[in-house]
């Protein structure tokens, strides 16, 4: 080789090595190192993490010109995009996805706490509990579903309500709102969970019994509120729990526990409108679901010590805007009935919410809320 040609291969060796070295750099910083190196005075004492079911990029922009061109995720300056997919295909389901986001592990599409072995896994809920956090869900969906089923439960397949229901029992939860009382009342194996609930302190009411707004949010007690027997309406046929569901679990939450709390809220049925292909009952769903998200936002300027995530599981449909769509009158077409692999945006706000920029995998996002809150 002439000493030329040699000095050239040295120079290609060196720097494939460094750019091997830069990407192992990149994909540590997105797994949680850099974040143990954030200054104490920046990481959050409150999560709020927030999950539009089904919402992608499209349905965020359908919404937003069906709404005067304004949307609440303007307010974010941190946004990001996660890669969904689950360990058993590019297209995954809500409890894969949610797994994902529980527990920081790629597992099959069904899988609620587990990983692709079927082992069950630590959820970021459980560890916050362990800690002495205060923790709540807020769904739109039964409180067995999916989604929040990930983050309580461990079951091989998502299917399994009267089995995640018992397991509520397992994780002392400070605050549950969201439908599916009868996989706690009317069970196969007669067993009555509301009664077991009370019996280990919880406050358990229904719709049937009281109106959200009455609901008693005193801090003595953990809460449990069911909103349907099964699931809920959708937002354009009556419901309309969510926003005061928000603003009574914050209150409470709030001022549950000194070191802070952990709550997830859901807007499930963005998802179930993506599923119809009903492009009014996603734009309705996802609507209110600005909402809430502005509701939180509000609230945590004013406690500054937290941190607020949006993100969703999986875009659901193939939404898209048309041609001959106007403002305020959009012309929708849809590609499917099922979900997609599109990537995913997630927007934060708040200490931390900086780490959340950029392009990693949905595992990622477990892994940054992790260390901003110190959790083992």
């Amino acid at each position: 080789m002439r000493p030329w040609g040699k000095f050239i291969y040295i120079i290609f060796i060196t720097t494939s090595l460094l750019i091997i070295s830069g990407c192992e750099t990149s994909r540590n910083v997105s797994t949680g190192p850099v974040v143990n190196n954030v200054p104490e005075g920046i990481r959050p004492k409150n999560v709020i993490f927030l999950i539009g079911d089904g919402m992608g990029l499209p349905q965020i922009t359908g919404a937003m010109y069906m709404n005067n061109n304004q949307t609440v995720f303007e307010r974010f300056k941190n946004i990001g995009f996660h890669k969904s997919h689950s360990s058993d295909n590019l297209v995954t389901d809500s409890a894969a996805g949610a797994t994902s986001f529980a527990s920081g592990v790629k597992t099959y599409n069904g899988a609620i706490g587990v990983d692709a072995q079927k082992q069950s896994v630590p959820t970021i809920l459980e560890m916050a509990e362990q800690k002495g956090m205060a923790t709540g869900m807020v769904v739109t969906s039964s409180i067995t579903h999916a989604t929040p089923a990930a983050f309580i439960a461990h079951v091989n397949g998502r299917e399994e309500a009267e089995g995640i229901a018992v397991q509520f029992l397992d994780t002392p939860i400070d605050l549950f709102i969201g439908g599916g009382m009868k996989a706690f009342t009317q069970r196969v194996d007669q067993r009555d969970l509301v009664s077991e609930l009370k019996a280990k302190g919880y406050d358990i009411t229904s719709y049937f019994e009281q109106e959200i707004s009455q609901l008693n949010v005193n801090t003595s007690k953990n809460i449990g509120y069911f909103t349907a027997n099964g699931e809920p309406l959708p937002e354009r046929e009556g419901r309309d729990y969510l926003p005061e569901a928000t603003r009574k679990s914050l209150d409470y939450l709030g001022d549950r526990s000194p070191n802070g709390f952990f709550l997830m809220i859901e807007g499930s049925q963005i998802d179930w409108g993506g599923h119809a292909n009903d492009a009014n009952y996603v734009v309705t769903e996802l609507l209110e679901f600005e909402k809430v998200i502005n509701q939180v936002l509000d609230w945590s300027e004013k406690n500054r010590n937290t941190l607020v995530v949006v993100t969703a599981d999986h875009e659901t449909g193939g939404f898209a805007v048309n041609p001959g769509s106007k403002l305020n009158r959009i012309e929708v077409a849809f590609t499917t009935k099922s979900h997609t692999a599109l990537m995913v945006p997630v927007f934060a706000a708040g200490p931390g919410s900086e780490l959340f920029r950029g392009i990693y995998e949905n595992t990622d996002i477990f892994f940054k809320l992790k260390n901003l809150m110190e959790l083992k």
